[in-house]
């Protein structure tokens, strides 16, 4: 026995219900509904090359959907701006094989300013860095050891991509300035931060201690 017409648009409809639910439900599990994430990437910088590698971090943290990057040098940075973001990301030139004045005095702010302790407000942040130096061996690796250090030393939760400890570049010799390579591992390393951080924001961080 054949059903009424009225009765296959009824299924019909039903079954373009549910194709479109099972449909929503898919994207709410790629990117939920009304969640955003705020990266807030910081640098100190004279000649412009650290500027030019932290908006190529921006571009990389951006290209995750729901993600708003935050860009500012490390004397505009505020109290709510580093305590309202999920992501931390630090850049520095190489002075004296480690992280400039600026950028120590940054980190320095987080407790004698803004009150980091005893409540460890930066817990289970994100945490990254970037560096530029003049030559091959000039201390990149020393300071973005240091950025990082001080971010554990805060209890945040660090990574890395496009090297080894974060993503730097050499500004110096026959092409100076930052090149295509350096600018993509920055990218990169924008990107890593975010992909986490949303990781972290959807329940997957451990929990406080007691």
């Amino acid at each position: 026995m054949m059903a009424k017409p009225s009765t296959c648009v009824l299924l019909g409809l039903f079954g373009l219900f549910f194709v479109s639910l099972g449909c929503a439900q898919v994207e709410a599990q790629v990117q939920p509904q009304g969640e955003s994430l705020q990266v807030l990437v910081v640098y100190h910088s004279l000649s412009g090359n650290t500027e030019e590698m932290a908006k190529s971090v921006m571009a990389g943290a951006q290209s995750i959907p729901g993600t708003s990057v935050i860009l500012h040098r490390v004397r505009d940075v505020t109290a709510e701006k580093l305590f309202g973001s999920d992501a931390v990301v630090v850049g520095s030139p190489v002075y004296w094989s480690n992280m400039s004045g600026e950028v120590k005095a940054f980190f320095d702010r987080w407790q004698f300013e803004f009150g980091v302790f005893p409540e460890l407000k930066m817990r289970n942040k994100i945490g990254a860095a970037f560096a530029t130096g003049g030559q091959v061996s000039s201390g990149k690796e020393m300071t973005m050891l240091t950025i990082l250090a001080a971010m554990l030393g805060n209890r945040m939760i660090v990574v890395s991509d496009g090297g080894a400890f974060g993503a730097s570049a050499t500004t110096e010799g026959d092409s100076p300035g930052i090149n295509d390579a350096e600018r993509a591992d920055a990218w990169a390393l924008g990107k890593r931060v975010a992909e986490v951080a949303w990781m972290v924001k959807r329940g997957q961080a451990l929990p406080a201690q007691p």
